[in-house]
């Protein structure tokens, strides 16, 4: 494919505070920007974000920040105008306004990228318009989905999208691999707190620590009530950037993977830490949702465990050699899969795809017209 001229409107690039739109679209635009495509990536330049900036200036393609819808229209119409691909994210704000003003605007291929799917479309169902309306769904021509599996044929039928597809989330293989070092910890979470997650997160690790005082256990992310009671053999962290993440993995024995409430009942929604994690060769304990089999071999790949009984089971039998097998079996199986190039590759062949499509189209259309 020859190089695109792509723009990206999303939540933001220049912090992970809080949410975990940063690392996947620094992945996916590294991976971009090094296959020879030109890409803007357009941030608001709200409050939260910018006291908590860990990549202020990302090395790869061009960020710029604007303030107001007016500001977004006045500097940067040219580019969406000229842009083949034009991709606004979920949760963006003025989501609505700014998808509109893309229809109007981009003369390319206009895509929305929807990193909550499950809560996008519950958002839908309840009338609930913060970013996307079910108008808008039939106007970008792509769909790029975090939920695979039936969902995508449910936003083609239901929703009238002309094309959805699975674009999950990635990891870059020269960010994220193992390390040799002493475990500090036998089981780790890391994750911003949630109301939904936070009962799993007793269940498969609170209560295990509580269980075992000998366990050496750690919870990492931001948002967490004070009022909250950890055993002391729980270490707190408030946040994490991303640049310490590879560390964090590789300090654990093994690493608990959690899922919210509505990804959990969609199914198909990997999250970035079960990519990264796996990519540092440390073994995933996880809740189990539908779809998780076709991304890992389960008990061979990745543990699955519903209650303390059984994580306490695979940190006290597992023998050494055993563990780490698990986890190299992971590691080569998102290296093989789940890349940021991968993922990079996948959109340029949904808009191949997308092309080919409406080339179709428009071919059919004049063959008509000269039968006619």
């Amino acid at each position: 494919m020859k190089p695109l001229d792509i723009v990206i409107l999303g939540l933001s690039i220049t912090s992970s505070w809080g949410n975990g739109h940063a690392t996947t679209f620094r992945a996916l635009m590294r991976a971009l920007s090094a296959r020879g495509h030109n890409v803007l990536f357009l941030e608001r330049d709200v409050p939260w974000y910018a006291e908590n900036r860990d990549l202020p200036n990302p090395p790869y393609g061009l960020t710029q920040l604007y303030k107001s819808v007016t500001e977004l229209k006045r500097r940067f119409a040219r580019r969406v105008t000229n842009a083949d691909l034009c991709i606004v994210g979920s949760y963006v704000p003025d989501g609505v306004v700014i998808g509109e003003w893309v229809m109007r605007t981009c003369q390319g291929v206009k895509a929305f990228y929807d990193i909550d799917t499950p809560i996008t479309l519950a958002k839908l169902d309840t009338g609930d318009a913060e970013y996307l309306t079910p108008p808008l769904v039939p106007c970008y021509d792509l769909y790029l989905s975090f939920t695979g599996g039936p969902v995508l044929r449910k936003i083609e039928r239901e929703l009238g999208s002309p094309m959805a597809r699975a674009l999950y989330c990635s990891f870059d293989p020269k960010v994220y691999f193992p390390e040799r070092c002493k475990p500090r910890w036998d089981l780790g979470y890391m994750g911003t707190y949630s109301d939904d997650r936070q009962p799993s997160l007793n269940q498969l690790l609170v209560e295990p620590a509580r269980r075992a005082h000998n366990l050496r256990t750690v919870v990492a992310g931001p948002m967490y009530p004070r009022e909250l009671s950890w055993p002391t053999n729980v270490e707190r962290i408030e946040h994490l950037a991303p640049a310490a993440h590879r560390s964090f993995y590789n300090s654990q024995r093994f690493t608990l993977n959690l899922t919210r409430a509505d990804m959990r009942a969609a199914g198909y929604s990997p999250s970035v830490r079960l990519f990264e994690a796996a990519a540092c060769g440390t073994p995933i304990i996880s809740d189990y949702w539908p779809g998780l089999e076709t991304f890992f071999e389960l008990e061979k790949e990745i543990l699955t465990a519903s209650n303390a009984d059984e994580v306490l089971r695979y940190l006290k039998d597992i023998p050494e050699k055993d563990r780490r097998a698990i986890g190299e079996r992971a590691r080569q199986r998102v290296l093989a899969e789940h890349t940021s190039e991968r993922r990079a590759i996948e959109l340029e062949e949904y808009v191949a795809e997308l092309m080919q499509t409406v080339g179709a189209t428009a071919s059919d259309a004049q063959t008509a017209g000269a039968m006619a």
